[in-house]
């Protein structure tokens, strides 16, 4: 009965709640994903996630400094180039949409801090995340078979790498899910001379319905088949454990489970076997259904936000993602949550 007291009691008045708090939250962990367009001019909305917003290289410096402003002080980069190719060659040009957008982020927000997304998906005319395998067709009446070649797409998950960091990238996150490609990402950087940037793996990426809103935004979407032949099946723990153990013995400094809310045991289990930080990513699903059910009036916006952060935050993770950045950083200075 006296446990009973004294936890009531602690709970008395809204003071002592945030002194007692165990979890503990920083605009410092949060981490704005923005989308860039090749050949935009000025930014569009993106239909499937109310709110957000593609930019061309014109309107990214005002962006940028809102986010800064905001007081979120990492941004990851996802490009939309205007010419995709059966290798995503868009990917590591020099002079491709994140290379630039990076260089600009750069030159006019010089405090950011700026993470290059790792991938093919966005840049492949096939919509998959790496090269594919020659087409063998099982029969007339059968559909044609493909599978992503590894090693070939980390070989050019290497090169997207390098050119992000040549261009300005404080950090790389590959999101690809190719066997060996922290291994051979880290090798690229090192021998680059880049043995100082950080990688954050999305070592834990799970073939989820809830990437739905993000495909519409960065016209990622396979033109055929799907990705659950390499991407995880949500059904497993353990190997969600064995990836992102894996990704840490190969070099990896972040450990990153996406998405974040029907996965926040694993957010705890990995965070609690790993040795690096652990970061969730609340992707563009997430965000969707609670704009939508908020501009119903089922819901209290403000308030679901709060308590989805509060729960990344307390399953163990360090660092979270999501589109929801700037107004959490405000509901962390007002002292709603953190």
């Amino acid at each position: 009965m006296e446990l009973t007291k004294r936890a009531r009691r602690l709970r008395s008045s809204e003071s002592l709640r945030k002194m007692v708090r165990e979890t503990r939250m920083d605009p410092s962990s949060l981490i704005y994903p923005i989308f860039v367009e090749e050949n935009l001019s000025g930014s569009e909305p993106i239909e499937a996630m109310d709110g957000q917003k593609r930019y061309g290289l014109d309107a990214l410096p005002a962006a940028l400094n809102e986010i800064a402003d905001a007081g979120v002080g990492a941004v990851m980069f996802f490009g939309i180039p205007a010419h995709k190719d059966e290798v995503g060659s868009g990917a590591y040009d020099e002079n491709g949409i994140v290379q630039q957008a990076l260089r600009l982020a750069k030159k006019e927000v010089p405090g950011l801090y700026l993470i290059g997304d790792v991938c093919l998906c966005e840049y492949t005319s096939h919509g998959h995340c790496g090269v594919l395998c020659p087409h063998r067709p099982h029969g007339e009446s059968a559909p044609p078979y493909f599978e992503v070649d590894n090693d070939p797409t980390v070989d050019l998950l290497r090169r997207i790498a390098v050119s992000q960091v040549a261009a300005g990238a404080d950090m790389v996150a590959p999101s690809d899910m190719m066997d060996g490609r922290i291994a051979g990402i880290r090798a690229g950087l090192d021998e680059a001379g880049y043995a100082d940037i950080p990688v954050m793996s999305y070592a834990v990426k799970f073939a989820s319905a809830f990437y739905g809103p993000f495909r519409e935004a960065a016209g990622s979407a396979p033109a055929f088949g799907n990705r659950r032949g390499y991407q995880m099946d949500y059904h497993n723990r353990k190997e969600a454990m064995k990836e992102a153990l894996t990704d840490v013995e190969e070099g990896a400094d972040i450990i990153m489970v996406k998405p974040a809310m029907n996965y926040l045991d694993l957010v705890s289990e990995i965070s609690q076997a790993v040795n690096v930080p652990v970061a969730a990513y609340s992707v563009s699903g997430e965000y969707a259904m609670v704009r939508a059910a908020a501009a119903r009036g089922w819901i209290d916006e403000d308030a679901i936000i709060c308590e989805m952060a509060a729960g990344v935050y307390r399953a163990g993770a360090g660092i979270y993602l999501t589109y929801f950045a700037k107004e959490i950083a405000r509901f962390m200075r007002e002292g709603r949550i953190g």
